[in-house]
């Protein structure tokens, strides 16, 4: 049966980086949005598939068995539309990205993705003055205006379970473990499986450490009969003695420094981390980098429902002509907020979050006291 809808063609893409949950989305979005008698384009590899007018049609049976698949079966990109490589230059490629949606006859481009793709769907929006509406996708959890993204929960499972299977390993040897978790710039991956795996130590961007106070914790510990630790430690962590210096978080393993015209690759942060530790302490510590397995994977069932909730409310809007807006998740209701407040802002992990004072409450150091 069809309904009237104020929407009649959408373009969907996935931009970013992928992570579990993005076909769930790309489904719900589909499904909702023929639901309502709405024609339905998939466009590949993100922005970039946009400008090089890369689309193929989406009919309900290309939407079907794809929920529980990892990744995205649109494919991806962190191309941005403004500023993207072509040829050898960097263009700005905002009027061809318009042009073809003007020529597909979209009427709204559906854009999946992080804080970066929240920022370019507002900047076609302003620039191009063309309807968007998105979909917040992260592990990192850092979207603004969304009590979750889809991909955190997922993401949180399986650092949960390195760190367990850690604990045997740390057990066994006596050892100090450290544990290299995603998250730039927002520690919510490493906060929520700190907790969850019993991290002895966690450490987060928003609340910078001081490694002689997280020796003490660890030395502490061994005087207490507890051989062995396990850190978890955010990518974008620092101490405070970068915080005071105001240095740039840099948590890439690849930082490169400029010395009498050498270029040199620093020792990543997780290494000199437990490179220090075992200095101070004179415990042996070893480094686990999760890395990119972290995005990688199915779903778990709780990111299949809320991609599939925030991918149908999404066509529910699109149907009434609601627009320009990001579909969140607040209070467990999936409802539109005004993309001019997502666009470039990202949600970190305030000082008083509840998961700040559990993890104090059992214990946990956080480096800071």
């Amino acid at each position: 049966m069809r309904h009237r809808t104020k929407t009649r063609s959408i373009g969907i893409l996935t931009a970013g980086g992928d992570c579990p949950g993005l076909n769930a989305a790309i489904r719900g979005v589909a499904k909702a949005a023929m639901h309502y008698g709405i024609k339905v384009t998939g466009i590949q590899d993100g922005f970039r598939g946009l400008v090089e007018n890369r689309v193929v049609p989406l009919d309900d049976k290309d939407v079907s068995g794809i929920l529980t698949r990892g990744g995205t079966e649109l494919g991806c990109s962190r191309d941005k539309p403004h500023k993207m490589p072509m040829g050898g230059k960097v263009m700005d490629m905002t009027a061809v990205a318009v042009g073809n949606m003007k020529r597909l006859k979209l009427d709204c481009l559906v854009c999946l993705g992080g804080n970066g793709t929240q920022k370019n769907a507002l900047h076609l929006h302003k620039v191009g003055r063309v309807n968007v509406l998105t979909l917040p996708k992260t592990i990192d959890n850092d979207v603004a205006e969304t009590d979750l993204t889809f991909g955190f929960d997922s993401g949180m499972a399986i650092a949960t379970e390195a760190i367990d299977r850690l604990h045997t390993t740390a057990t066994s040897h006596h050892r100090i473990i450290v544990c290299e978790i995603m998250g730039h710039s927002a520690g919510w991956l490493a906060l929520g499986a700190g907790i969850a795996g019993g991290a002895d130590v966690i450490l987060i961007p928003e609340i910078p450490y001081d490694l002689e106070l997280v020796a003490r914790h660890l030395i502490d510990r061994r005087q207490h009969g507890k051989r062995f630790s396990i850190i978890a430690v955010a990518e974008g962590a620092i101490s405070k003695e970068e915080a005071g210096k105001n240095r740039k978080k840099n948590s890439d393993a690849e930082v490169e420094t400029m010395i009498k015209g050498v270029r040199l690759v620093q020792e990543p942060k997780a290494h000199r981390l437990a490179r220090q530790l075992q200095q101070l302490t004179g415990v042996e510590a070893r480094v686990t980098s999760l890395g990119h397995v972290q995005r990688g994977g199915e779903p778990t069932p709780f990111d299949r429902l809320l991609a599939t909730r925030l991918g149908t409310a999404a066509g529910a809007l699109l149907a009434k002509g609601v627009l320009n807006v990001m579909v969140a998740l607040r209070a467990d209701k999936c409802v539109p907020v005004p993309l001019a407040k997502v666009g470039g802002v990202k949600k970190t992990v305030p000082a008083n979050h509840p998961w700040v004072q559990t993890a104090r409450l059992v214990s946990t150091s956080l480096g800071d006291q």
